[in-house]
């Protein structure tokens, strides 16, 4: 599955808050300028943040699993987060 969200966070904050999230769930198996990619025993994550648009930020959370996963709940919920940080106001909903 393929998640994408546009926020206002930076690129490289988007990373630093990627690894921190995923690092307690997955181990980290690759790590590129603005992508980090993470595998473990759920299956395979690829993030990838671009700079969009002047102050926009593309985050692109990309899974080797059908859509109602463990990992794609973990992704969307990463994308949550990330929502939370660029609105503060924004309340975490969701099973995920």
């Amino acid at each position: 599955m393929k998640y994408f969200h546009r926020t206002s966070v930076s690129p490289d904050a988007v990373i630093t808050n990627a690894a921190a999230f995923f690092g307690g769930h997955l181990s980290p198996t690759e790590e590129g300028p603005r992508r980090r990619k993470f595998s473990g025993v759920i299956g395979q994550l690829l993030v990838r943040v671009q700079a969009e648009g002047g102050h926009y930020t593309l985050i692109q959370v990309e899974t080797n699993q059908p859509g109602e996963s463990e990992l794609d709940r973990l992704a969307k919920r990463f994308l949550s987060v990330i929502h939370t940080r660029a609105e503060p106001t924004h309340a975490l909903r969701g099973a995920y």
